[in-house]
């Protein structure tokens, strides 16, 4: 393979990971559910707290119950970058009005998504602060 198919070949991955992972931001959005979980190979969350949400039926509980608790749950992109290595990093602020509360939050949040050969995601890691490049690149 030349260098130029080589660098075509690399752009087109990093299109169609790009192109998922706003898939799956509209799909939260929307609570199409089954849109969401089809961009991942395996399900996977990682929260800033700690928590790990591993598995399809663990992750579609923490999506149902976040949006009983906040039912207009949203997300909007800031800005989206690719990854030497193939992740994809998203900047994007979560808002929403909890059940029963009078006003609404406003957060701004990073998450970083791996993938896996075809191009699926296979995690979610979801921060507080820009993450490192090292974490970003999967070496830390």
């Amino acid at each position: 393979m030349t260098a130029s198919r080589e660098l075509l070949a690399s752009a087109e991955r990093a299109i169609r990971r790009a192109s998922l992972t706003l898939e799956h931001m509209d799909s939260e959005n929307t609570q199409a559910w089954d849109r969401t979980i089809a961009t991942f190979s395996h399900a996977r969350y990682e929260l800033p707290d700690g928590r790990v949400i591993d598995g399809r039926d663990d992750v579609m509980a923490y999506w149902l119950e976040g949006r009983t608790a906040v039912p207009d749950q949203r997300n909007e992109l800031i800005s989206l970058e690719v990854a030497e290595g193939g992740q994809v990093l998203l900047h994007f602020h979560l808002r929403g009005t909890p059940r029963g509360a009078a006003d609404g939050f406003e957060t701004r949040l990073w998450a970083v998504f791996d993938f896996d050969d075809d191009d699926l995601m296979t995690n979610e890691r979801v921060y507080v602060e820009r993450p490192r490049d090292e974490v970003i690149r999967g070496a830390a």
